[in-house]
C-alpha cells in the first residue's frame, strides 16, 4: 500500500469522524429535549400538552420518513444558507444533523417510556415538581437506554456519512466512490469498508460499556 493511499485513508477517516462527531453532538442537543417532551406531554402526563405533542410527533415522523439521500438533495438551499456551500465536510454536517435530531428524539422517547411508572407516582407523592421528576427520576433511570440509543444513532450516522460522499461530501464514502468505484481500485474500496466496520464495532463496544456503567440496576464487579 502506497504512502499516498495511506494518507488519503487517514484524511478521509478524520473527515468522517469530524462529520459524525459534530452531527451527533448537534443532534443530541436538539433531539434530547424533543424526545423528553414527546415522552412526557401526552394527555395526563407530566407536561400534558396533547395538541403540541401530536403536531411535534407528525413533524418528527415526517422527517424520519424521508430517505437520507433524498433529504440531502432536498435541503441543498438550506445547506448553502447555513454552511455557505453544499459540498464538503462542513456542508455534510447540516443534513446529518437534520437526520439525527428526529432519530435521537424517538430513541430518547422510547427509553423514557420504559421507566417504571411507579417511580413517577412515588416522586409525585413526595411533592416533586414535573421538572424535578424529569431531571432526577426519568432521565437517570432511562440513561442506559438513552446511551444505547445514542450509540445506535452514531452507528447510523457513520453509514449516512458514507452516503454523503455520493453527493459531494467528503470522508470515507467519497474516497470509496471516487477511487474504489469510479477509478476501479478495489483495494481502496476494501480498505474503506474495513475502516467503516472497525469504526462501527468500536462505537458499539464503547456505547455498550458506558450503558453498563450507568445502569444502576446492573451488578458490577468490584474489581472492574
Amino acid at each position: 500500500m502506497s504512502a499516498n493511499l495511506i494518507n488519503m485513508l487517514m484524511e478521509a477517516t478524520w473527515q468522517t469522524l469530524y462529520m459524525v462527531a459534530i452531527s451527533t453532538l448537534l443532534g443530541a442537543v436538539g433531539g434530547l429535549p424533543i424526545g423528553v417532551f414527546l415522552a412526557c406531554s401526552q394527555k395526563g402526563e407530566l407536561l400534558s400538552a396533547p395538541a403540541v405533542n401530536k403536531v411535534l410527533g407528525v413533524v418528527v415522523n415526517a422527517t424520519r420518513s424521508v430517505p437520507f439521500i433524498i433529504l440531502v438533495v432536498a435541503i441543498i438551499p438550506f445547506t448553502r444558507l447555513v454552511a455557505g456551500t453544499s459540498i464538503g465536510t462542513t456542508a455534510a454536517i447540516v443534513p446529518l444533523t437534520i437526520a439525527a435530531i428526529p432519530f435521537i428524539a424517538r430513541l430518547v422517547e422510547n427509553a423514557i417510556r420504559e421507566v417504571d411508572s411507579g417511580l413517577i407516582e412515588a416522586a409525585r407523592a413526595m411533592g416533586a415538581t414535573p421538572m424535578q421528576i424529569i431531571r432526577k427520576v426519568l432521565i437517570p433511570e432511562a440513561l442506559p437506554g438513552i446511551t444505547l440509543g445514542l450509540t445506535l444513532a452514531v452507528v447510523s450516522l457513520i453509514g449516512y456519512s458514507a452516503m454523503v460522499g455520493a453527493v459531494g461530501g467528503e470522508g470515507l464514502g467519497d474516497l470509496g466512490i471516487r477511487y474504489g468505484y469510479q477509478r476501479f481500485m478495489p483495494d481502496v474500496m476494501a480498505m474503506v469498508v474495513v475502516i467503516l466496520i472497525v469504526l462501527v464495532q468500536l462505537v458499539q463496544t464503547i456505547g455498550e460499556w458506558i450503558a453498563r456503567r450507568v445502569d444502576k440496576r446492573a451488578p458490577r464487579n468490584r474489581g472492574a
